[in-house]
């Protein structure tokens, strides 16, 4: 239990808190401490009864069930591991840029799954990590089943492919991807590489919460690091989410 702790404590903390999160609102769903009906995303219950409550656990719980539970378990890998990524990557000392992302993100797939009757945003807000942290390495070449190998850029859509397949929804991968691409377009994209006006930044009073560490890229409105595809040997075998080959540590 022990080495448990340890590896649960050496995730850095805002993915340590969204991943801890994710596994505790959908077990008390499968547990019957709460109905699970309270916890998923009604839009008129929202507006009418004040729900206020339901964009945030709709996007925490998922159901676990037998038909359900693999698709679960891959997506909370996909939590840890992409998140993580960019958390000690490309967002590496700078915790207050790293959230805004992820509340825009949210806040994009609330309005989404609002409109679109959506009552589970837990795989979207996943997915647009995934394509945030594929777009900043979208030259390195990972794997996927079967030996299959390509580049990260096109990662979130071989993600959304094998998720439709062992049951999900296509909708909700493709909105994570479009709203991550949004994000991304927004933020670095246009203003950087087309030279555009700077649509998003970070509000200050999050830098009050989650100030800049040392070692980190100082202000957000410089492109990320970004590593080249060698940095990480090719062919080497890594843990599943380096590239995407079950099993592999």
């Amino acid at each position: 239990m022990s080495d448990i702790g340890d590896w649960f404590r050496s995730i850095p903390l805002i993915t340590r808190t969204w991943f801890a999160a994710s596994i505790a609102v959908p077990f008390i769903g499968k547990l019957g401490l709460v109905n699970i009906r309270n916890l998923l995303l009604f839009p008129e219950l929202i507006f009418s009864r004040f729900h206020l409550w339901r964009p945030v656990t709709a996007t925490l719980f998922f159901p676990i069930s037998p038909n359900t539970g693999f698709l679960y378990l891959v997506n909370l890998y996909f939590l840890y591991h992409y998140s993580t990524r960019l958390e000690t990557g490309a967002f590496d000392g700078r915790p207050a840029d790293y959230v805004f992302m992820l509340l825009f993100n949210w806040i994009c797939i609330v309005i989404t799954g609002l409109l679109m009757n959506m009552q589970l945003l837990m795989i979207p807000l996943i997915m647009s990590v995934l394509y945030v942290w594929a777009q900043f390495n979208k030259d390195m070449i990972v794997s996927f089943w079967f030996g299959t190998r390509f580049k990260a850029y096109y990662l979130p859509w071989v993600i959304l492919g094998f998720n439709f397949i062992i049951g999900g929804s296509f909708v909700n991968e493709l909105t994570g991807n479009l709203v991550g691409h949004l994000y991304f377009f927004l933020m670095f994209k246009y203003p950087m590489d087309l030279g555009g006006r700077t649509f998003l930044s970070t509000p200050e009073f999050l830098y009050r919460f989650f100030p800049n560490r040392r070692g980190g890229v100082s202000g957000f409105g410089v492109p990320p690091s970004r590593r080249p595809a060698a940095q990480e040997p090719a062919g080497g075998r890594h843990n599943w989410g380096q590239g995407l080959r079950l099993g592999d540590e």
